[in-house]
């Protein structure tokens, strides 16, 4: 049994580069291009920062896009769009639009991904609260038990109404993987992961900070370690029970 995944690309997309240059992370703002403008006009920020970062990552470990299955990874998927439908369904003069529901469901990113790239590989979506990147790793460990090759790993959250839940939301972030069984091409190994004994307290201040405001900055420990080569225990989560992988570059 396959107890490592080996990660051949790791790409960020964040509007805010301020929040990136608090970490000294490389990363990219939100591409216009990679969808076509009549499409884009119905998009929100949560499906264009995950596409960027997907695309991203796809281009570094020079892997095509039209067999990668995938998963999408989202605390609150298109949480700004589903809240103004809850908005309008009390009220019996507003109409409510086909265009806006399909917008509102949480695969809806994952969907726009395999049209724009003609993928028909199985395009998962999960949501797992603070847990969400941990899941999304085993998620693509399971499936790759059961096929070999590459699976794409988007991990991604936007801006939220703040007063739904604050602080969660405050920051639009994404970030995408190419994960494989094979360790040709890899920039670095994770195994599965695992609960840990680690408290919160031990974990890094600045980190948990804005995780809380991003729920998909979970994965910034795992991008520190792979930008500095540096082999360690990286936590996947901030609230107990703290999920860890072991990191080998």
């Amino acid at each position: 049994m396959m107890n490592q995944l080996y990660i051949k690309s790791a790409a960020v997309c964040c509007p805010d580069s301020k929040v990136l240059a608090a970490f000294n992370l490389q990363g990219s703002d939100i591409d216009k291009s990679l969808i076509p403008a009549g499409m884009r006009r119905r998009t929100s920020v949560t499906t264009r920062i995950a596409i960027t970062a997907a695309k991203l990552a796809c281009v570094q470990a020079d892997v095509g896009t039209q067999n990668l299955a995938s998963i999408f990874a989202s605390l609150g998927g298109e949480i700004q769009v589903t809240d103004a439908l809850c908005r309008l369904l009390p009220d019996k003069n507003e109409l409510l639009s086909p265009t806006q529901f399909h917008n509102s469901v949480h695969n809806t990113t994952a969907g726009y991904w395999s049209i724009l790239n003609q993928c028909q590989a199985p395009a998962t979506a999960i949501a797992a609260a603070d847990d969400t990147f941990a899941m999304g790793l085993i998620e693509v460990w399971a499936q790759l038990q059961q096929s070999s090759g590459e699976r794409l790993l988007v991990c991604y959250d936007e801006l939220w109404p703040q007063y739904l839940t604050p602080p969660i939301g405050k920051i639009a972030f994404a970030c995408a993987f190419v994960l494989s069984a094979e360790p040709d091409q890899s920039i670095g190994a994770i195994t599965l992961p695992q609960v840990s004994q680690q408290k919160e307290q031990a974990l890094q201040a600045d980190w948990v900070k804005l995780t809380k405001a991003a729920p998909a900055a979970a994965v910034i420990p795992l991008l520190l370690a792979l930008q500095h080569k540096q082999p360690c225990i990286v936590p996947l989560n901030i609230k107990v029970p703290i999920w860890t992988s072991l990191l080998e570059v």
